[in-house]
């Protein structure tokens, strides 16, 4: 695999816009077909400048974010998804719905409650799979954050030790041009004071100029071996930024194309759960073509129906030619209903002796 990162290393490229960022993932296509890099223009032409590095990893955590964003879109949906399930099963087992209705119409409701009942169990299934999916990206997301951690350790500490070289570099060459110009002093105050000074000064001002050239191919011999250094740095940098820029090239085209599957594969998710609620909708819908109208009405005459013959008219009645034509109906006196006969008539008065006595027995004892 070709890389593009490196180039936000190359000193030499034009610098042409920060523009051209946008070109920056025009070499992701389909796996297996060519990948083109436009990108041109990450470079600096300052040594310690990590700006086109820290674009990368800027972009490389942007895509992270974006990951766990979706990552969390699908747990939100997921919860969506499982209330209603949970809903729709409530609905279909506590809200009544045409319970009274009899024969072919009852079993087409009988076929819609359980219909829905198993849309919400879908549902809920289909949260169980957003979860999982979710799990996945999850998993995706911080493997690559591992992987990218040990790449981004290395390139920490030659960015460290290359900036602590350069200053030291920087430092060392700052001495030699000091001491440059304090030889250049030196030989400059031989030349004015060669006939001015005695014999012994002349001898202090010789022995200052060869003091100084001493330290001037000190600090010149100090110089060039912190730019070897330097230079060695820099090209062990150089290796490794380029090496750093293929790793993370090659995980952004991992990550959206994982990324590109997963919204596939939460489509296709979403249609084939349209597609099962479908069926079940038609099962509904065959139910509802065996029902009769005409069956369900002579189910409900013949379960309830109470007779043929309807009640006879109400005639009008004149009260007094009711009353002229009606005849006495003499009343029957009721028959006393006793386990005893009549009692005997007494044949004596209270002062007769046999007053108290009945059928020969008195009460009255003489």
């Amino acid at each position: 695999m070709g890389c593009c990162f490196h180039l936000f290393l190359q000193p030499a490229v034009l610098l042409h816009g920060m523009s051209s960022f946008i070109s920056f993932i025009s070499w992701i296509s389909v796996p297996g077909s060519p990948q083109i890099c436009s990108c041109r223009v990450f470079q600096s032409t300052d040594l310690t400048s990590t700006v086109g590095y820290d674009n990368i990893i800027q972009h490389l955590n942007d895509g992270r974010k974006n990951c766990k964003e979706f990552e969390d879109f699908l747990k939100e949906r997921a919860i969506i998804e499982e209330k209603y399930g949970k809903e729709l099963i409530n609905l279909s087992k506590k809200k009544p719905c045409g319970q009274t209705e009899l024969n072919t119409l009852k079993r087409s409701l009988d076929v819609f409650k359980q219909q829905v009942d198993n849309v919400g169990q879908s549902h809920i299934q289909l949260a169980q799979t957003l979860r999982e999916e979710a799990k996945k990206m999850e998993d995706f997301r911080e493997k690559q954050k591992l992987h990218r951690k040990k790449i981004e350790l290395i390139m920490e500490a030659i960015h460290k030790n290359r900036n602590l070289q350069y200053k030291k570099t920087m430092e060392a060459k700052r001495l030699y041009e000091q001491r440059c110009r304090d030889k250049d002093e030196a030989e400059q105050a031989v030349h004015r004071n060669a006939n001015l000074v005695t014999q012994k000064q002349q001898e202090k001002l010789f022995l200052k100029l060869a003091q100084t050239k001493s330290a001037l191919e000190d600090s010149d011999r100090s110089y060039q071996q912190n730019i070897a250094a330097l230079e060695k740095i820099r090209e062990e940098w150089q290796k490794e930024h380029i090496k750093a820029c293929e790793f993370f090239e090659t995980q952004e085209c991992e990550r959206i194309n994982y990324f590109r599957s997963a919204l596939w594969l939460h489509a296709n998710q979403l249609s084939q759960d349209c597609v099962q609620n479908d069926d079940k909708y038609e099962e509904i819908r065959k139910s509802l073509e065996m029902c009769s109208i005409e069956k369900d009405i002579e189910f409900f005459v013949n379960l309830r129906k109470t007779g043929s013959l309807a009640p006879a008219p109400v005639v009008y009645e004149n009260y007094y030619n009711a009353q002229r034509n009606a005849t006495p109906v003499r009343s029957q006196a009721p028959v006393p209903i006793s386990r005893r006969g009549p009692l005997p008539t007494p044949t004596s008065g209270p002062d007769d002796p046999d007053y108290v006595t009945v059928d020969g027995y008195s009460l009255i004892h003489h």
